[in-house]
């Protein structure tokens, strides 16, 4: 019943935090969750097939990412990787100010400093090269953000990082440097390729991708020596024990096959998408505020990150499910917790704003039906929340003035309603 009723009515617009399993990718997964049930490691012939199998789906992943198999370990997820990562070295990290929990929690663990980042969630090449003190052995930076969608300048770090590498070695200094990239929110709408990232480590995810949930990979370069976080049976070249997960593993590379196929239609598709909903509740809200970079090649082409002043999120968010439409109102983590965003607090954005924020991410299921029933829905609950709260919307006007005109962080990059065609 719950299913007729999304597709008579409703949308599911928070696909930053969760995607369906393609129809393909579970067709790929289903026998090794029946009859090919072997566990991989095992001598005898049909479980020797399994492991061929695993195998050859993590070549795949390998090669749709432009690396060798030997250097892909995969992971239960993300964080996961992410985690093993940071285990890699013993020195100072360095991340920016805008990193998803999992990599943040991992900094905080150590020696560690933040680099700051503008007020459209980008960070400056130059802050991160002041950043680069002889002690810091990694640096680690997303590639796109999935709270407000800022795409950083990975190439141009990366860049910096061999340059800082390459001085150590002339200077006889044994100290390593690696630039970790967790490329999980990206995977959908850029390249993934590891030579042209410029990468040391990268973190992929399949749940992202319409692949299965707790799956996910990290590869590192050669000379970059992973430590393990889960001992036992050795498996995954000794990284990382435990029974391989087969099923998920052949999920994963044809989730990230589609991807990569999709790749480019999809993102055209979604930015136009994304931008109509964007022009309509910045016509319909002129003192709204929308976070993150304006130019489009800045931006993931599916996240719209917009806030309602004077409106609170979480009841925006029970209104529009009251309708039908799922919205996030940040990363999964930070809004399972209730608080209000770091990332926004990062940027810049004034606390009276950002407690009006909500995260609108389409999806490959994203139809314009879709999309035009939650705009119209969007705009009737802040409408009724501000006749419910009494709350002027030449005041609103006026606070959204000052905001991108007083001077604030936040002002000047994210209160913008224009995209770029």
């Amino acid at each position: 019943m719950l299913q007729e009723d999304r597709k008579a009515q409703g949308a599911y617009l928070d696909y930053a935090a969760a995607t369906p399993m393609d129809p393909e990718v579970l067709s790929a997964e289903l026998p090794y969750l029946t009859e090919l049930f072997e566990n991989p490691s095992a001598p005898y012939a049909r479980a020797r097939a399994v492991r061929a199998d695993y195998e050859a789906a993590r070549g795949t992943l390998a090669r749709l990412i432009g690396a060798k198999p030997d250097n892909v370990t995969m992971t239960a997820g993300a964080t996961e990787a992410n985690n093993l990562a940071f285990a890699a070295v013993d020195g100072k990290v360095l991340v920016d100010a805008i990193e998803h929990e999992s990599v943040m929690a991992c900094a905080e663990a150590r020696d560690h400093a933040i680099v700051p980042v503008r007020a459209d969630g980008l960070l400056d090449p130059a802050q991160l090269r002041a950043s680069l003190s002889p002690d810091v052995e990694l640096v680690s930076i997303e590639l796109a953000n999935g709270e407000i969608g800022a795409i950083q300048p990975i190439r141009a770090c990366a860049q910096l990082v061999r340059e800082e590498r390459e001085r150590r070695l002339r200077e006889g200094q044994a100290r390593p440097i690696w630039l970790h990239v967790d490329a999980s929110q990206a995977a959908g709408y850029l390249s993934v390729n590891v030579a042209s990232l410029g990468a040391d480590l990268l973190t992929l995810s399949a749940a992202k991708i319409y692949g299965p949930k707790q799956v996910g990979l990290l590869w590192a370069a050669d000379g970059v020596r992973l430590r393990p976080l889960v001992r036992g049976g050795g498996q995954e070249n000794g990284v990382r024990s435990g029974t391989e997960n087969v099923a998920g593993t052949v999920g994963f590379a044809r989730a990230l096959e589609l991807a990569q196929s999709r790749r480019s239609s999809e993102a055209k598709r979604l930015q136009k998408l994304r931008d109509g909903m964007q022009r309509t509740l910045k016509r319909e809200f002129p003192w709204a505020v929308v976070s993150g970079p304006r130019k489009s090649a800045h931006r993931l082409p599916n996240l719209l990150h917009i806030s309602f002043p004077g409106v609170e999120a979480r009841r925006l968010v029970i209104l529009l499910e009251r309708e039908g439409v799922s919205v996030g109102t940040g990363s999964a983590c930070a809004a399972s917790k209730m608080r209000v965003s770091r990332v926004l607090d990062a940027i810049g954005m004034p606390r009276w704003a950002s407690e009006g924020s909500i995260r609108i991410t389409l999806g490959h299921p994203t139809t314009e039906a879709e999309v035009e029933y939650a705009t119209a829905a969007i705009v009737r609950a802040v409408r009724g929340e501000l006749n419910r709260t009494g709350i002027s919307e030449v005041e609103l006007r006026e606070r959204g003035a000052e905001a991108v005109f007083g001077g604030t962080n936040a002002a000047t990059a994210v209160a913008h309603g224009e995209v770029e065609n």
